[in-house]
């Protein structure tokens, strides 16, 4: 699976912006992740096939996760855009685990090349 980003770029804090990963084909599990300079990569929102969606605390209430199926496209609506969330933001995919008789996203096989946000104060 090829996965690209785009929709990076520099903002104020209290600005937004719109992050898109299109994937050349559709997968069970796909997701947001970044890596700020100094730091671990960590997720930011997750969404499976099925709609499930889940947000890192800090995101909540501030970032949107959606999918359009039929182009295969991922998207992240960040705003309110604060200085720490300065980062690599990364799309994954996966197309899931099966873990006791259900598929599980627990891990993700394939990223895009990533794309930096930028949040000045």
């Amino acid at each position: 699976v090829q996965l690209v980003e785009s929709g990076g770029g520099s903002v104020q804090a209290g600005g937004s912006l719109r992050l898109s990963c299109a994937a050349s084909r559709s997968t069970t599990c796909m997701a947001w992740f970044r890596q700020a300079p100094g730091k671990e990569r960590e997720g930011v929102a997750t969404i499976n096939s099925r709609g499930r969606i889940t947000y890192e605390d800090s995101v909540k209430g501030r970032f949107t996760i959606s999918k359009d199926n039929a182009e295969n496209t991922l998207y992240l609506q960040m705003n309110s855009l604060k200085p720490e969330d300065t980062a690599l933001y990364y799309c994954a995919a996966d197309d899931g685990k099966w873990i006791l008789g259900d598929i599980r996203c627990v891990e993700y096989t394939y990223w895009g090349q990533g794309t930096q946000v930028t949040v000045s104060s």
